[in-house]
């Protein structure tokens, strides 16, 4: 082993042994060889807001918006994702930490059962990443992981829209537990998994009671989902998907005691390719069962995005959301609704790429009461509309 004339010096003074200086140099070159293959990326994701009208205490409830973000400029989060992918060996290993730093980071809500208040940090995921050679061979993810279900991801630059849909916003969002991914073939695909809970809460556990019966150490969440895509034989329909899960177990909605037995949420959605270039077609529908409880709470969506050049993409949604009875989802922390019974959003975004890893994007959103309710505007919720204009900015590195 050739050792550098620092450590050589060292040595012929007796300040260091060659032979330990020979382990540290082993030490080094094992930590380096593991980092090699690691990545580090992740995103800054900014806004500014204009809530038309005076007044913004009472706006439409869905997931990463609200009052503090109204008629202003926002940090919305920084994400940091260190990474060491899988490679094609039959026993991978690799694993996954996204962190989140920024308000964002509160609503994400992943404040283990240990955390003492909250604070603009927290862990979005961290799994580690397995693969075992059986068949196609299965992919597993161990630790706390996004959830398998819904049409936009919970990360905003992935998704044709800055604003949230309803449908998001009721479906899970990070669990902590134990998933397995398998892959038939390039069109079909399976995923299944096990949590403790349906919350995003990390390490939590579920400790409700039925009728004074404490839950056996074994009731426990379950996850499964099914994925199709189109193969290049479809022609113009290639690359399309299709996709169905649900999720079952104890839910952990703090805003309402009643949520704190079993539910389930299912999911199907999809996007469609079509003959126009740079037109694609997406829907999803959204509904969830919070067990024993009266009433209805679901989402459907309808979605389009248009390539119209290399650096213009436009993307509209229209969502109508059902939301009524005893499990009503959206209310707030005294039992208000916060959105009615039945509303429509449409959303309307154009995006425009002309800086390099930047994301730039311009939104305007109406959000209309179908049912009567007067729930939103000023500061005493008096009106059936809202309406939003939003500029986001995304780095990406």
């Amino acid at each position: 082993m050739k050792f550098n004339k620092w450590t050589v010096g060292l040595a012929a003074v007796g300040v260091v042994s060659l032979a330990s200086a020979a382990r540290a140099e082993e030490k080094v070159s094992t930590v380096m060889t593991a980092l090699s293959s690691t990545t580090l990326s992740g995103y800054v994701d900014t806004s500014a807001q204009w809530n038309f009208g005076t007044g913004n205490a009472h706006l439409p409830d869905y997931k990463f918006g609200g009052s503090s973000k109204a008629d202003g400029f926002n940090l919305d989060v920084i994400q940091l994702r260190i990474e060491k992918p899988l490679d094609e060996a039959d026993w991978a290993a690799g694993y996954r930490v996204d962190l989140w730093a920024g308000p964002d980071a509160n609503t994400l809500g992943t404040q283990s059962t240990l955390a003492t208040g909250s604070g603009d940090f927290a862990i979005r995921q961290a799994y580690v990443a397995l693969r075992m050679p059986f068949g196609n061979g299965i992919d597993w993810k161990v630790g706390v992981f996004d959830s398998i279900i819904g049409y936009e991801s919970v990360e905003s630059g992935n998704n044709p829209n800055y604003t949230r849909s309803f449908g998001h916003s009721i479906e899970p969002q990070t669990h902590t537990g134990v998933l397995a991914s398998y892959r038939v073939n390039d069109m079909l695909s399976f995923s299944a998994g096990i949590a403790n809970t349906v919350g995003p809460r990390i390490n939590s556990r579920n400790t409700s009671s039925d009728d004074g019966q404490v839950k056996a150490e074994s009731s426990k969440t379950y996850m499964a989902s099914i994925a199709i895509t189109a193969p290049d034989s479809w022609g113009f329909m290639s690359g399309s998907t299709w996709y169905a899960g649900f999720v079952n177990g104890f839910n952990e909605n703090e805003s309402k005691a009643d949520y704190d037995n079993n539910s389930a949420s299912y999911y199907v959605g999809g996007t469609l390719a079509t003959p126009v270039t740079g037109l694609r077609l997406g829907a999803s529908f959204d509904y969830l069962d919070a067990h024993n409880i009266g009433g209805e709470t679901w989402s459907v969506a309808g979605y389009l995005s248009y390539q119209a050049t290399d650096k213009l993409s436009l993307h509209f949604r229209g969502e109508y959301l059902r939301d009524r009875g005893d499990q009503k989802f959206f209310i707030d922390s005294i039992g208000n609704s916060t959105n009615p019974d039945r509303a429509l959003a449409l959303t309307a975004t154009a995006q425009y790429d002309l800086w390099k890893n930047v994301i730039s994007r311009l939104e305007l959103r109406w959000d209309h009461s179908l049912s009567g309710q007067d729930v939103w505007g000023g500061n005493d919720g008096s009106t059936e509309n809202a309406w939003m204009l939003a500029a986001n900015i995304i780095y990406k590195f």
